[in-house]
Parts: structure tokens; C-alpha cells; sequence
């Protein structure tokens, strides 16, 4: 028998699969159908697989155990073990056979619903049994206020697991405040407002800043706007003054500056501006008494 190292991956067949069971996922992800499926032998062709798997089933070498599994891509901002979370969650923290034709898959998708996974960029098994799974992991940028404490969300207002963050680590990010709604779904899903949403990328733009301007809350003036008009944002620094925003970025109204421009001029605010001066960043050299 060749013992050279023979390698599965997979990725993309987890979403097809996924939409042929009868009840759909409990949310939905992006990102894991760009991972490839691919079956590949060292020096042979994939259709040599089967033969092996028959030979090396029930062997040691054919027997993936967790330990075996390689996780790669986790964020320095992870407390949480994904790799055992995952596996727990899935039901395969025990040993698995290697000559299982969808294990690939079957690992894809348990790290895939992670709520700390992006997406699943490339899940490798390979003969003596071992695996590798790298993922790219989400990114928090906001701490939102809730009744009892904050929940951590990303650019794109997934909620992020709460025991990840200690009260330290949370108060470095920006806190957005004003929102009465509660998270629609579980951990990994979209809070399910557009004022979440909304201040999430305001808060990803203006987070660099935050901690230097002495910022301490950032809201929307009116959680519902009327039909057709933007919801605008303010900021509160340590000493209560309020810096009117805004439109949250990419929806700026028409002769409204951008983004990138207010935050510039919170910059030049933060290096000798008049902090005692109010200051309405929606419009062009806006201040006030």
C-alpha cells in the first residue's frame, strides 16, 4: 500500500447540502460556498480513494480524534476554543473515520457555525489521520447597551459571544447606546435592526478614534426616522458635549461629507481643536457655541 499522504478538502458542497435538508439552517452564513471541494491524491487520481479507505478503516492511522485537528486563522481577540466549541456543538468530539467520503464537509460546517467564524476558507483531511481547518474569524467593533450589561457586535451587526469580553476589554470599544431592540436571533446572527447595523459601521469607521477624542457613547438622534429620511447620529464625549455625526457612513445625503472627511475633522478636533466649541460634523465646517 502507497503510505504517502492523501488529502480531502471541502468546503463549497456544504451549502448545497445544506439547502437540500428539509429545515433550514438557524441562520444563514456567508462565505463558506467559496470554499472548494476537492478530492486529492498524492501521485494518484481521487478515484484511488475508496480502495485505500478500505484497506486503512478501523487502523489507528485512519481514526481522527480532535487532538488531530489543526485549527488555523484564530483572532488574537478569540478568548473562546472554537476548535472544541465546534466539535461539542456538531457531535464529533470523538473519534471520526477517516474513510468517511464527508468528513470534509461535516467539519466544514461545524466550524462554520461558529459564532465567532466568518467563514471557513479551507478544511484539509489527509492520511495518517489527521485534519486542518482554517477559518477567518469576525471582528468586533461596537459594544451595544442592553438592559444588564453590552453585547459585543461586528461591522456587519452579528451578535459576538458576551464571555469573550471582560468589563476592561469591552470599554475599549465604542458603545452605542439608544437602541431598544433585542438581539432577533442567537450568537452568530444579525441583531436584526437597521440602527445596529447602522451604528456598527459607523462605529468600525470612527473606532480608531474613539479611546484618543475621549468618547463615551455614540446614538442615533431618532431610533425611527420617518419613510425616506436617514437616521443621524451623535456622539458624547466625557464631558457631555455632543458631536452631531450624522448619517452612518455610505448612507450620507446629498452635499453631506463623507466619512472619511468628518472623521478627519474629529482628528484635527482631538489635535488643539476648540473642544469647548459644539461641533456638527454633518455639514461642512459646522460648529456652534
Amino acid at each position: 500500500m502507497n503510505d504517502a499522504p492523501r488529502r480531502r478538502t471541502a468546503g463549497a458542497a456544504v451549502a448545497r447540502e445544506n439547502a437540500a435538508e428539509a429545515a433550514p439552517p438557524p441562520r444563514s452564513r456567508a462565505g463558506l460556498g467559496a470554499v472548494a471541494v476537492l478530492l486529492v491524491a498524492a501521485g494518484v487520481g481521487a478515484a484511488v480513494w475508496p480502495r485505500v479507505a478500505a484497506l486503512v478503516a478501523g487502523r489507528e492511522e485512519a481514526i481522527l480524534v480532535p487532538a488531530a485537528i489543526e485549527l488555523r486563522g484564530k483572532a488574537p481577540w478569540v478568548k473562546a476554543d472554537i476548535r472544541a466549541e465546534a466539535l461539542r456543538a456538531s457531535s464529533l468530539d470523538q473519534p471520526l473515520p477517516l474513510h468517511d467520503p464527508e468528513l470534509p464537509v461535516r467539519l466544514a460546517r461545524a466550524f462554520d457555525m461558529h459564532p465567532w467564524v466568518r467563514r471557513v476558507v479551507r478544511v484539509d483531511v489527509r492520511h495518517p489521520a489527521a485534519a486542518t481547518v482554517e477559518v477567518e474569524c469576525r471582528e468586533p467593533v461596537a459594544m451595544v447597551g442592553v438592559d444588564g450589561g453590552l453585547l459585543a457586535v461586528d461591522a456587519e451587526g452579528h451578535v459576538l459571544p458576551s464571555a469573550d469580553f471582560t468589563a476592561e476589554s469591552a470599554a475599549g470599544y465604542p458603545r452605542l447606546t439608544g437602541i431598544v431592540s433585542s438581539p432577533q436571533g442567537p450568537e452568530g446572527a444579525l441583531w436584526g435592526d437597521a440602527a445596529v447595523e447602522e451604528g456598527a459601521t459607523l462605529a468600525r469607521v470612527i473606532g480608531p478614534e474613539w479611546v484618543a477624542l475621549g468618547l463615551v457613547e455614540c446614538r442615533p438622534v431618532a431610533t425611527d426616522p420617518p419613510p425616506g429620511a436617514g437616521r443621524a447620529w451623535e456622539l458624547v464625549d466625557g464631558e457631555g458635549r455632543v458631536i452631531r455625526f450624522g448619517s452612518a457612513p455610505g448612507r450620507e445625503s446629498a452635499g453631506e461629507p463623507s466619512a472619511a472627511a468628518k472623521v478627519a475633522r474629529l482628528q484635527a478636533l482631538g489635535a488643539g481643536g476648540d473642544r469647548g466649541a459644539a461641533i456638527d460634523l454633518s455639514v461642512a465646517g459646522g460648529t456652534g457655541s
